[in-house]
C-alpha cells in the first residue's frame, strides 16, 4: 500500500524546501524526497558555502591595507582550508535548520532518489544519491509514495565540458573548488558568469595566480555592459589575468596538471600551465532518470515546461527552480515554489514577475541588477535615459574605502519609470532590494529620489543616480 499525501516535493534544495513548507503551512499532509542533504546545492555546496568563502577572501584581503584605518596586523598567513572548513560548518547549520523547519511544519523527509513511476506516484530508490560523491549511497526497500500533488524541484548540476572532463581532481567544478583543502599556486578558471567570477575573487585572494578564461567577448556577459568594463579593468588591477574573447581550443590534463591552449581575440594561441582547472561554465538541470517520461512531462531544451502556475503538462504535476527555465537562482526558486503551493491550494493569484528577478554577482566589489540592460532597452527601441552615480563621490563608501563602482539607473523618458537599475560596489546585493521594491510597486526615480536617504549612507547614491538619470545629480 503505497504511502499517501497531498503534496510530494522531489528535492529539498530553496525550491523544494520552500514550497514543502507553504504546502504544509496550507494544511497539506508533505512529504519531500532528499537524495543528499537537507537544502540541496544551494545550501550545502552552492550559495552559503561559497558566501562564506568570499567572506573570507575580503578579510584577506583587507589585511593588506588596514594600516590606512590604524590597525596593525602583523605577519599575515592565509589557509583557505580553514575557510572551507568554517564554510562546511555554516552549511551544516543551514541543513540543520531546514530539518528543524520540517519537523515544525510536520513534513515528512524521505531520503533517496525520487522518481515519478505515474502522474500521482514517486518511488524513492534510498540506494542513490544525487552525485556529490560526499556521501554513500543508503540501505533500505525502495518506497512508493501516492500524492494528489507532485512539485518536481531536482535542480541543477555544473555543466562539462567535452574536451575538459571534471574528474574531482585536477579538474574541478565549483562543487570541488568551493571547499579546497589548499590553495593551488596556479587555476585556470573557464567561464566568467557569476560562478567564475566569484571563485577567481576567492583564489586570488588566498593566493593562487589565477587565469580567468571567457569565450564570450566580456566578462560578466549578462550583466549591463558598464559593469563587464568595471569589473574587468578591476580584476586585472589585482593581478588577475583576464582572457575575454578567449576560446579553449584543447586541455592535456597531466598527472601534475592541466595545459590550456587558449585562442584569444587577437586569433593568436596560447599555451597555460596551470595546477587546477575550474569548469564554471554554467549549470544543467537534473532532468535524467527521475521518470519523466513514465509521467508524461513535456520538456523542451533540456527543461521541463511549466505555465504561470508551475504546473506542467501534466495536470498533477507540477516543477519549480533550475529544472525549468533560466535564470538558475536561488531565490527564483524559492518564489517558485511558494506560488506553486498556493497554486495547488486554489489561489487564483499564484505567481511570480519574472520581469523583476535581481540577479547578483557576490564578488568583490559586488555585482546587482534587475530589469533591463542598456543594450537590451537600445534592441527594444525605447526612449530611455540612462544615470549612473560613482560610490567615489558617496561619503559612507569613501569612510569605509570602498569607492569602486557605481549606481546606475535607465529610465523610461515618459513616466519616470525604472526599465532597469545596475550596482557595481560595496554591498550591492543588499542595495538592488529597494530598486525590486520600487519596481514592484511602480515607483518612478522622481519618487526613489523624494523617498529620504539616510546620511551617510551608501544608500543614497540610489537617489543621486535617480537624479542622474534625470540630469541633475547633485553631487556629481
Amino acid at each position: 500500500m503505497a504511502d499517501q499525501f497531498d503534496v510530494v516535493v522531489i528535492g529539498s534544495g530553496p525550491g523544494g524546501y520552500v514550497a514543502a513548507i507553504r504546502a504544509a503551512q496550507l494544511g497539506m499532509k508533505v512529504a519531500c524526497v532528499e537524495a543528499q542533504k537537507l537544502g540541496g546545492v544551494c545550501n550545502n555546496w552552492g550559495c552559503i558555502p561559497t558566501k562564506a568563502m568570499l567572506e573570507a577572501s575580503h578579510y584577506a584581503r583587507a589585511t593588506s591595507h588596514m594600516s590606512e584605518f590604524g590597525v596593525d596586523v602583523g605577519e599575515v598567513k592565509l589557509d583557505i582550508g580553514r575557510a572551507a572548513e568554517r564554510a562546511a560548518d555554516v552549511a551544516d547549520k543551514g541543513a540543520k535548520g531546514t530539518a528543524y523547519l520540517f519537523k515544525k511544519n510536520k513534513i515528512e523527509l524521505v531520503q533517496g532518489w525520487g522518481r515519478l513511476t505515474g502522474k500521482d506516484t514517486v518511488e524513492v530508490d534510498p540506494s542513490k544519491n544525487a552525485g556529490h560523491g560526499d556521501e554513500k549511497p543508503g540501505k533500505g526497500e525502495k518506497r512508493t509514495l501516492k500524492a494528489k500533488h507532485i512539485i518536481v524541484a531536482t535542480g541543477s548540476r555544473p555543466r562539462s565540458l567535452p574536451m575538459l572532463k571534471i574528474d574531482g581532481d585536477r579538474v574541478w567544478s565549483s562543487d570541488h573548488a568551493v571547499f579546497a583543502p589548499e590553495a593551488p599556486k596556479t587555476i585556470g578558471i573557464i567561464g566568467a558568469g557569476a560562478i567564475g567570477m566569484e571563485f577567481a575573487d576567492v583564489f586570488d585572494s588566498f593566493g593562487s595566480k589565477v587565469y580567468l578564461i571567457e569565450a564570450l567577448d566580456r566578462i560578466l556577459p549578462l550583466e549591463d555592459e558598464d559593469a563587464s568594463k568595471t569589473l574587468s579593468k578591476l580584476y586585472k588591477k589585482r593581478g588577475i589575468e583576464v582572457m575575454e574573447g578567449a576560446r579553449l581550443e584543447k586541455a592535456d590534463v597531466k598527472k601534475g596538471g592541466v595545459t590550456l591552449t587558449v585562442k584569444k581575440k587577437d586569433g593568436k594561441a596560447e599555451s597555460i600551465e596551470v595546477e587546477r582547472v575550474l569548469v564554471a561554465v554554467g549549470r544543467a538541470p537534473i532532468i535524467d532518470d527521475i521518470g519523466l517520461d513514465k509521467a508524461g512531462v513535456k520538456t523542451e531544451n533540456g527543461f521541463i515546461v511549466t505555465d504561470a502556475k508551475m504546473r506542467t503538462s501534466v495536470p498533477s504535476i507540477y516543477a519549480i527552480g533550475d529544472v525549468t527555465k533560466p535564470p538558475l537562482l536561488a531565490h527564483k526558486a524559492s518564489h517558485e515554489g511558494v506560488a506553486a503551493a498556493e497554486a495547488i491550494a486554489g489561489d487564483e493569484h499564484a505567481g511570480i514577475d519574472y520581469d523583476n528577478i535581481p540577479a547578483v554577482t557576490y564578488c568583490h566589489p559586488e555585482v546587482a541588477s534587475c530589469g533591463l540592460t542598456e543594450a537590451q532597452a537600445k534592441e527594444q527601441g525605447l526612449d530611455y535615459q540612462a544615470g549612473s552615480f560613482p560610490f567615489s563621490a558617496n561619503g559612507r563608501a569613501r569612510t569605509a574605502g570602498e569607492t569602486d563602482g557605481f549606481v546606475k539607473i535607465i529610465r523610461d523618458k515618459k513616466y519616470g519609470e525604472i526599465l532597469g537599475a545596475h550596482i557595481v560596489g560595496p554591498h550591492a546585493s543588499e542595495l538592488i532590494g529597494e530598486f525590486i521594491v520600487g519596481r514592484h510597486l511602480e515607483s518612478t526615480v522622481e519618487e526613489m529620489d523624494r523617498a529620504m536617504h539616510p546620511h551617510p549612507t551608501l544608500s543614497e547614491a540610489i537617489a543621486e543616480a535617480a537624479l542622474a538619470s534625470l540630469g541633475h545629480a547633485i553631487h556629481i
